[in-house]
C-alpha cells in the first residue's frame, strides 16, 4: 500500500510547490486549513485535525492515535467579486475559481511525533476585463495574483497524559502579478506634495515628467499610468521572495472530556518580491506635443512584504461520545504588516526607455490595516460509525478601512457559514470535505468606487493510517 500511495504523493508535493493565487476570506487568511477544521468554521487549535495541524496548532498533532498519517488534499476557491464605477457601471472579476493542493505526512515514535506539510497560507486575486469602466478607455487589463505557500515540518511533543508541545520551522515563498491601471486624478494624487491622500510617488522618473511639463504640475496632464508585472501563470507570480516563520503550539486536556489550545505563528522574514522583468506605462499631454504613450522597461521590486504574526487559544468539549463542540479566538496582526504597499521600478538602461533609462519610480499605496479578530465556532456529530456530520460559523472583523479599499486587493469578507462531513472507508482510509460560504460585503471606497466580495469555497482530503 505505501508504494501505491507514494506517486500521487510524489505528484501532489511537485504541484504543491506551485501555490496558487488564493481568494481568502480573514483579510488575506483563508476561512480554515484542511477539511476537517474548514468546515467546523476554521476552528482548529484543541483538537485532532490530521496533519493541517501544521498550519493551525502543531500540538494537536501530538493527539494523533495512529502511527502514522498521510493526508492528500485539494480545494477549489471561488471568489465573487465586483467593482463599481462612480457612475454606477459595475465590473465583473473574471478570475472567479482557483484550485489549491495540499500535503501532509506524520509519524509518531514514542511520545514524540513529527513530519512534513506544504499548504497555501493565502492571499488574493481578481482580474477585470480590458474594455470594462476598469480599462479607462485605453484596453488596459487589471489584475492581481497575490499567493503565500509554506513547507513545514513539525516536532510535537507528549510531556505527559494531559499537557503537549509542539513547535514548527517553516519556509516560505510569495508570488505576486499586478497590472493595475490608474487615472490621471489617481496619479497626480500620489506626485501632488499638496495631496497624496491615498499614496505618495516620488523618484528621478517623476523628477523627468516635471521637465516635460515645464510649468505644469505632474498629473494633471497625465491620462493614465500603468503598473504592469505579470506572467500569467496560474502557479507562480512575476514577481517572487522567500523566508521562513515558525510557530509554537500548547494543548492541554483538562479532562476526558475537555481539551484546550493555545498557539502562536511569527510574522514572517520573506523580505521583497523581485522581479527583472517588469513594465511601465503612461500617457502624457505634453503642451505643443499632444499625447505621447510610452512603455518602460525594467525592474520591479515590492518592498517589505511580510505576513503577519497571529495569536490563538481553542477550547474542544465533547459532551457525549458522538458529539464534538469547538470554538477558537484568533488575533492576526495585520497592522504590523499592511500599513503600505510599496513598489520601486528601476527603468532598464535601453535605447527604448529614451530620457528615463536608468530612473527610478517609487510608488507607495496607504493601506493602514488594523488588527482582526475572528471568532470560529463548529459542531461534529458522529452519526454512525462510519459517517460524522460537521457544521460551523466564522465571524471576523474587516481590516481594511474603506478610505483605503482597493477594487484590486479585496479581503473584506465577515462573516461564513461551513459544513462538511467525514466518511471513514475503511480502518485506515477515511475522506473529508468541506464546503463553506462567505456572505457578500459592499463597500465604497475613498475614490467613491464600489467593491462587493463574496465568496465559495470547497476542500477534499484523502487520509491514509499506517
Amino acid at each position: 500500500m505505501a508504494r501505491r500511495l507514494l506517486l500521487p504523493a510524489v505528484a501532489l508535493l511537485a504541484a504543491v510547490s506551485f501555490t496558487s493565487p488564493l481568494g481568502a476570506t480573514n483579510g488575506m487568511n483563508m476561512e480554515g486549513y484542511g477539511p476537517v477544521a474548514t468546515a467546523l468554521g476554521g476552528a482548529s487549535l484543541a483538537y485532532d485535525n490530521g496533519t493541517a495541524a501544521v498550519i493551525n496548532n502543531p500540538a494537536t498533532l501530538s493527539l494523533m492515535a495512529e502511527r502514522a498519517r498521510l493526508d492528500l488534499a485539494v480545494g477549489i476557491l471561488g471568489p465573487d467579486i465586483t467593482a463599481t464605477s462612480t457612475t454606477g457601471i459595475g465590473a465583473d472579476s473574471q478570475a472567479t475559481a482557483f484550485f489549491m493542493p495540499a500535503f501532509g505526512y506524520a509519524k509518531r515514535s514514542g511520545n514524540l511525533v513529527y513530519g512534513f506539510g506544504l499548504f497555501g497560507q493565502g492571499g488574493m486575486g481578481c482580474e477585470y476585463d480590458a474594455n470594462s469602466w476598469r480599462g479607462l478607455g485605453f484596453g488596459l487589463v487589471n489584475r492581481t495574483e497575490v499567493s503565500v505557500g509554506r513547507a513545514i515540518i513539525p516536532i510535537a511533543w507528549k510531556v505527559n497524559d494531559r499537557f503537549h508541545l509542539a513547535a514548527s520551522a517553516d519556509f516560505m515563498w510569495a508570488g505576486m502579478d499586478l497590472k493595475m491601471a490608474m487615472s490621471g486624478a489617481q496619479f497626480f494624487d500620489l506626485v501632488n506634495p499638496m495631496s497624496q491622500q491615498f499614496g505618495r510617488a516620488s523618484g528621478t522618473i517623476i523628477q523627468s515628467f516635471n521637465g516635460m511639463m515645464g510649468t505644469l504640475p505632474v498629473g494633471t496632464n497625465v491620462d493614465y499610468a500603468y503598473f504592469d508585472f505579470s506572467n500569467g501563470n496560474d502557479f507562480t507570480g512575476r514577481a517572487r521572495g522567500y523566508g521562513y516563520a515558525a510557530k509554537i503550539g500548547v494543548v492541554y486536556e483538562a479532562s476526558n472530556n475537555v481539551t484546550l489550545g493555545l498557539t502562536y505563528h511569527s510574522k514572517s522574514a520573506l523580505g521583497d518580491l523581485t522581479t527583472p522583468n517588469a513594465k511601465v506605462s503612461f500617457q502624457l499631454n505634453v503642451p505643443g506635443l499632444g499625447a505621447m504613450a510610452q512603455t518602460l522597461n525594467g525592474s520591479m521590486r515590492i518592498n517589505d512584504f511580510e505576513w503577519p504574526a497571529m495569536l490563538g487559544v481553542g477550547l474542544a468539549y465533547r459532551p457525549t461520545e458522538r458529539w464534538l463542540l469547538v470554538a477558537d479566538v484568533r488575533e492576526i496582526f495585520w497592522k504590523d504588516v499592511m500599513q503600505q504597499f510599496s513598489m520601486t521600478f528601476t527603468a532598464n538602461g535601453e535605447a527604448a526607455n529614451g530620457p528615463f533609462a536608468n530612473q527610478v519610480l517609487d510608488a507607495t499605496l496607504f493601506q493602514n490595516w488594523d488588527n482582526q479578530f475572528v471568532l470560529q465556532l463548529g459542531a461534529a456529530y458522529q452519526i454512525t460509525d462510519a459517517f460524522t456530520l460537521r457544521f460551523g460559523g466564522n465571524l471576523s472583523s474587516d481590516p481594511i478601512p474603506d478610505k483605503f479599499l482597493n477594487c484590486l486587493f479585496p479581503a473584506t469578507i465577515e462573516r461564513h457559514l461551513t459544513a462538511g462531513f467525514g466518511w471513514k472507508i475503511d480502518a485506515r482510509a477515511s475522506v473529508d470535505v468541506s464546503v463553506t460560504r462567505g456572505f457578500k460585503v459592499s463597500k465604497i471606497n475613498g475614490y467613491g468606487i464600489g467593491v462587493s466580495h463574496a465568496q465559495t469555497n470547497a476542500q477534499i482530503m484523502y487520509s491514509y493510517r499506517f
